[in-house]
């Protein structure tokens, strides 16, 4: 393509959680035009099942900017409405798989920002599978939409180290802002027409990213320590490492939302839980799971020390 003025390049936004929010506000920020920005229907949630505003919404109504949700991505009320706006440029941050005939629109294509170092965690859920599988670094990719999911040809990466004690949240803070430094910088060289893509080697491609469930957020306390341990810091804070709790006879459900582990030699089953004082040792293979902030059900987060002092049965406790 032919070098274009940032202020003529039409684009159209597409994004809903608060991670796409600070790209959008990057975008914003730094001049480019957006033209529409494309979020998810407001959808009813609490006790009170009021209608709920997705974070990118809140943001483009403060900024004024044209809001479309559409209910159904093929309308034709919906693809007539972007073909109005003729845009250049389709940008994509956490938001649903498009249609062909909507990422094929913009004149210069459309790119997604993804929370890997594409091929390798394709899917929904990259930036918690990193840190569960004991990553010691993953990072951002800008890539080119096509028919399949997160396969299209790489437009740039950018690298970044996960520490060892680092959560989901934290490394999800860290990308959001890599990843709007990226989007800017991919937008920039496409105004510039220094695009060089690059095909996904699939070979590259070893761990998926699948969206999560309560089937696999539950903890296996049969695996290895530290893999407990990598699985409980994956998944915090959001959704939340869950295990079923008894102490009656009677299981229920408790997330741990922080924990620390021990590596040492013992002779409990997995699952066993030993109090010493205000600590509670989970036996696992290899050493112990510390649980530190947990959530049982029906109650409030609450620290180990409030949780060991609201226990009622003491002397055998099983994680399930």
């Amino acid at each position: 393509m032919n070098k274009q003025d940032k202020k003529s390049l039409k684009i159209i936004f597409f994004g809903t959680p608060d991670f796409a929010v600070e790209s959008l506000k990057r975008i914003v920020e730094d001049g480019w035009p957006v033209e529409a920005v494309i979020t998810a229907p407001d959808k009813p949630a609490g006790r009170g099942k009021k209608l709920r505003e997705s974070e990118v919404k809140k943001f483009a109504k403060e900024h004024g900017l044209k809001i479309l949700q559409p209910g159904n991505l093929k309308s034709d009320e919906f693809i007539e409405e972007l073909k109005k706006i003729n845009p250049d440029v389709g940008v994509i941050v956490a938001f649903r798989m498009l249609p062909e005939k909507v990422w094929a629109l913009p004149r210069y294509g459309t790119f997604n920002l993804h929370g890997s170092l594409l091929p390798d965690y394709r899917g929904a859920a990259p930036i918690h599978h990193a840190i569960i599988n004991g990553e010691e670094k993953t990072g951002v990719t800008t890539f080119f939409i096509d028919n399949k999911i997160d396969t299209g040809e790489i437009i740039d990466q950018r690298e970044i180290n996960i520490a060892p004690d680092e959560t989901f949240g934290e490394l999800y803070d860290k990308l959001k802002r890599l990843g709007a430094d990226l989007v800017l910088e991919t937008l920039k060289n496409i105004s510039e027409g220094k695009i060089k893509t690059r095909p996904q080697d699939d070979r590259k491609a070893k761990h998926p990213a699948p969206k999560l469930t309560k089937e696999n957020t539950k903890i296996n306390w049969n695996r290895p320590v530290k893999q407990i341990y990598d699985f409980i810091r994956g998944l915090s804070p959001y959704p939340g490492a869950w295990a079923w709790l008894e102490t009656d006879g009677k299981p229920k459900r408790i997330h741990i939302y922080k924990a620390d582990f021990e590596e040492a030699n013992h002779h409990f089953s997995p699952g066993h839980a030993v109090i010493s004082g205000k600590k509670l040792r989970i036996a696992v293979p290899g050493g112990y799971i510390l649980p530190l902030q947990l959530k049982p059900e029906s109650k409030k987060s609450m620290n180990v020390r409030d949780f060991i002092n609201g226990m009622k049965h003491k002397a055998r406790i099983l994680f399930k």
